[in-house]
């Protein structure tokens, strides 16, 4: 269920039915805010009939299971899946700044993107963090997990000759944390690099 290269999970795969044995590669997608809400997500691959007959286990973890297809897939599907939400929360903390600079509130600026056509479930619980004493002391996903999964899109862009260029970019601002020092807090903390590179205190 974790969220790995396809041909990592297809290697896996392989050894188990030299053993006659079948695998499922199933990423779930969400955070410790969504499995508690019961809104995980499972993207799975592999043997169609494998699937069919575990499925009910599978919705007894999240109430969302799609059938991606053959064996490598959900994890493709998971890593493409990651890449929005990465560009989508990093875009997030560069709007805001750009709103701080010109004279927003950040309280302000927060709200109003949130009651927007461009708020969504992740930007409604992880955008908050952002606020002045609300970034989590443990965060749902610090910098190097989030790169990490940047990294399998940035590898996975360059197998498939797919162009990745917001991955990329993604890629760079977790960089950024890292540089900063900033890359125990959650990735949404990217808010924090475009201040300072504004020029912002």
């Amino acid at each position: 269920m974790s969220t790995i290269a396809p041909d990592a999970s297809r290697a896996v795969s392989a050894e188990f039915a030299k053993q006659g044995l079948t695998m499922l590669d199933a990423p779930i997608s969400g955070s410790p805010v969504t499995l508690a809400q019961g809104n995980a997500a499972l993207m799975v691959g592999g043997d169609k009939a494998a699937f069919a007959q575990i499925e009910p286990v599978l919705r007894a973890i999240g109430p969302k299971v799609t059938y991606i297809g053959a064996s490598g897939l959900a994890g493709q599907m998971k890593i493409a899946v990651n890449l929005l939400l990465m560009v989508e929360v990093i875009a997030f903390g560069e709007a805001v700044a750009l709103a701080e600079k010109g004279g927003v509130a950040r309280e302000i600026a927060v709200d109003a993107i949130l009651k927007s056509v461009a708020a969504s479930p992740v930007l409604g619980y992880r955008g908050p963090f952002i606020l002045e004493g609300k970034m989590p002391a443990v965060p749902l996903a610090d910098v190097t997990l989030q790169q990490k999964d940047m990294l399998l899109a940035l590898e996975l862009g360059r197998k498939l000759g797919s162009p990745v260029p917001l991955a990329a970019a993604a890629n760079e601002m977790m960089n950024a944390c890292r540089g900063l020092g900033l890359d125990h807090r959650d990735f949404v903390t990217a808010h924090e690099v475009y201040r300072r590179l504004g020029g912002q205190t």
